[in-house]
């Protein structure tokens, strides 16, 4: 289950996180979801009155009182200057409609004049939760609290504890219950008869769960083969054949019936689960699984091997790079092959991610990390890693924060709007693990640290799964650890 391994290697990785603020209101019923002009991302309630016609609330540092009808304001470095001084340096300028006035203050709940200048808005945290706690957040005090806010306060308050899981080396699909702390092993799927099995083996590379969560995909023993289970009892649908001629490195769904593989032969293929072969699996007197072909096996022009990909569901392209230092785009509806581009970086480019908000690819390479335009493939950013030729194993987007995934066990966070790594009181972002290998190789285990290969944070930014493993070629072992 890993995204940017070498070849012929296990897992075994490590774990650090963080994640930043977004949070915006939403509006009563008779409002839709307007926000307020003056609301920062932060806390952010609209505040209204149990009795009377106004509540005070605080006035925050990112809120200004309005200025007079038809004269501006202007915001600099030193503060707010009104329109009777003159303001040398001018970084921002800011002006109000009059004639939009009414409509201004029907955001914030009425006029504004009659609460002392203030808002009533508050971007108070403490009153967020306590809207909430008192159980006025769903209605009558409208307020939206981004998991981001959690995940930052957790990381810089020292707040995640490492809990790691031990697991044998088996080479087997795992599944771990983070509440009752059980891991159980789900046996993998084997190939027909028909299907010629590859002389040399390996671990699993990629697993994969549809948008709906309804089917999980992954490889099947023969790792050239794909292998579909239906979620979340697990049980075997599908194993694909004929679509590959060496190790499937990874995989993504399109929707809930299509998913996409791409293997180390340089093909990509694509599959499709129907709703007929649901039934016939599950209307089965005996338990069984079916074989599958895929839809379309077509070779990705100028990859040496295909090393990741992922599916952009906003422009409905998938992303796909080679270990030649190439990215490719596909269109998904048509599956065909529309651009191709030198990347930034050459060396060891194995792991790719996507921010849809952003329209932006992550590309991790040997001792960097590219930000390209999703649309042009052009180069936005270069983030080199702290630890020079580490190499980054995985990326991942949660919002404005990317997090990477080193081959030295550590996980760095970079602030995508402040431009720079997070800074934490948890070892300057990061967070070592402690190895975990089932190997006769005491020397290693005394100096290297497990490569992250994977990671993800759960839906409400509070935990973050972490695995991986050896480094070097022909060592063995694994390491997976949950921080919440």
């Amino acid at each position: 289950m890993t995204r940017g391994r070498p070849e012929g290697q296990s897992t075994r990785p490590i774990v650090k996180m963080i994640k930043s603020v977004g949070i915006t209101c939403r509006g009563g019923p008779e409002e839709g979801t307007a926000k307020h002009p003056l609301a920062h991302d932060m806390a952010y309630i609209c505040r209204r009155p149990i009795e009377g016609r106004v509540t005070a609330s605080i006035r925050s540092v990112i809120l200004r009182p309005r200025p007079p009808a038809g004269q501006s304001t202007c915001y600099t470095e030193g503060g707010l200057a009104s329109g009777l001084g003159r303001v040398k340096t001018v970084d921002f300028r800011y002006y109000f409609s009059s004639d939009s006035e009414d409509e201004d203050a029907g955001a914030g709940g009425g006029d504004d004049s009659a609460n002392g200048g203030l808002f009533r808005v508050s971007c108070n945290f403490s009153d967020c939760l306590t809207s909430r706690e008192s159980g006025c957040a769903s209605r009558f005090q409208p307020l939206h609290l981004a998991s981001e806010y959690g995940t930052r306060h957790m990381l810089s308050n020292a707040m995640l504890k490492e809990y790691p899981v031990p697991v044998p080396n088996v080479n087997k699909l795992m599944i771990y219950d983070v509440n009752t702390r059980h891991l159980n092993e789900i046996p993998s799927l084997q190939s027909s008869e028909n299907s010629r099995p590859l002389e040399q083996e390996t671990g699993i590379h990629a697993i994969e769960i549809n948008p709906s969560r309804t089917f999980l995909a992954t490889t099947a023993n023969d790792t050239k083969d794909i292998a579909i289970y239906r979620l979340p009892t697990l049980d075997p649908i599908c194993v694909g054949e004929r679509g590959h001629k060496d190790w499937i490195f990874d995989m993504t769904w399109i929707d809930d019936q299509f998913v996409v593989s791409g293997s180390r032969d340089g093909t990509i293929s694509f599959w499709r689960v129907t709703d007929n072969l649901i039934e016939e699996v599950t209307s089965a007197p005996i338990p069984t699984y079916k074989f599958i072909r895929p839809v379309k096996t077509k070779v990705c022009k100028e990859a040496d091997r295909v090393r990741s990909l992922c599916y952009n569901h906003r422009t409905q392209e998938i992303a796909v790079i080679s270990l030649n230092g190439y990215i490719h785009c596909w269109n998904a509806l048509r599956f065909k092959q529309i651009m191709t581009k030198k990347l930034p970086h050459t060396m060891e480019n194995v792991c790719l991610a996507t921010d849809e908000d952003a329209q932006m690819y992550a590309v991790g390479s040997k001792a960097n990390t590219d930000l390209l335009d999703a649309r042009s493939l052009q180069a936005i950013k270069m983030i080199p890693s702290r630890n020079n030729g580490c190499g980054i194993r995985s990326v991942s987007f949660k919002g404005n924060i990317l997090t990477i995934g080193t081959g030295i066990g550590i996980l760095l966070f970079w602030d995508l709007r402040a431009g720079k790594f997070l800074e934490s009181t948890m070892n300057s972002n990061q967070a070592q693990s402690e190895p975990e290998y089932l190997e006769e190789d005491d020397d290693y285990l005394d100096e290297e640290d497990p490569a992250v290969y994977t990671h993800c944070f759960d839906e409400s930014g509070t935990k973050l799964f972490v695995a991986g493993g050896p480094l070097p070629s022909g060592l063995q072992g694994n390491y997976i650890g949950l921080y919440q």
